[in-house]
């Protein structure tokens, strides 16, 4: 994000890829303030592997994490990080601590950071409040596809607060951790509907997963399910307009 007197990173991907990160970065930023600062929206490693090389080729700029994933970070754990689901080293990367309600003044705007458990215990979501933007982090993986909680440090209550906490910020755009943005109040509206339903159907089964969920894989954070959602023809025709 990039204002009058500031520019920052949300997520700094993972390190497979951190060279092809910094040339993307300067290319966005190349008219813009230089980035002074990394939020993630959690340790995991496809959303901070990369946070110590991006850091170091922008000045050493500063890296801030949610306050209980500063020492996963720091220490380069391999399994809390989940580096080892990828076969990777996770970078010792010095962090800074954030929690709920921290913000970041961009000159004409401002991020706060917002918690977003549910899939992940140190989960962040990023909301840029003038423009009505929010970054979601993991807990919404795309328009189409529920993220998922029956995993190591998920909660599918906390997943279900965390959905209804979106919801109620009558958001203008989503940028999900992958996939387009979500464009448009009514259809943020049916993305979020939707992803409540799934959670709160799976709630009234004792909080299983679905039936059709395979076993996760080692490096799946969420899948499709069986039948995917009708919601990528709208959101192509929504964003075209």
């Amino acid at each position: 994000m990039a204002g009058s007197e500031d520019s920052l990173l949300i997520d700094a991907g993972s390190s497979w890829y951190q060279m092809l990160q910094v040339e993307r970065i300067a290319g966005h930023i190349e008219e813009a303030k230089p980035l002074s600062r990394i939020l993630l929206t959690s340790r995991r490693f496809p959303f901070s592997g990369g946070a110590k090389h991006v850091a170091a080729s922008n000045g050493n700029v500063p890296v801030y994490v949610h306050k209980d994933a500063v020492s996963s970070m720091q220490t380069g754990d391999f399994f809390t990080t989940w580096a080892n689901r990828y076969d990777s080293d996770m970078p010792k990367t010095e962090c800074k601590p954030i929690e709920e309600g921290d913000h970041f003044d961009l000159g004409d705007g401002n991020v706060v950071a917002i918690s977003s458990p549910g899939h992940c215990p140190d989960g962040l979501s990023f909301l840029e409040a003038d423009r009505g933007v929010l970054v979601s982090g993991a807990v919404l993986p795309r328009a189409d596809t529920p993220s998922r909680w029956d995993m190591p440090g998920g909660s599918l209550l906390e997943l279900i607060d965390s959905f209804k906490r979106i919801h109620a910020l009558a958001l203008s755009s989503i940028v999900p951790a992958r996939g387009p943005a979500i464009r448009g109040r009514d259809h943020i509206d049916e993305v979020l509907n939707m992803h409540l339903e799934f959670f709160e159907d799976a709630l009234g089964n004792d909080g299983q997963p679905p039936g059709g969920w395979p076993r996760p894989a080692r490096t799946t954070y969420w899948l499709t399910p069986r039948e995917p959602w009708p919601l990528m023809e709208k959101e192509v025709s929504n964003n075209s307009k």
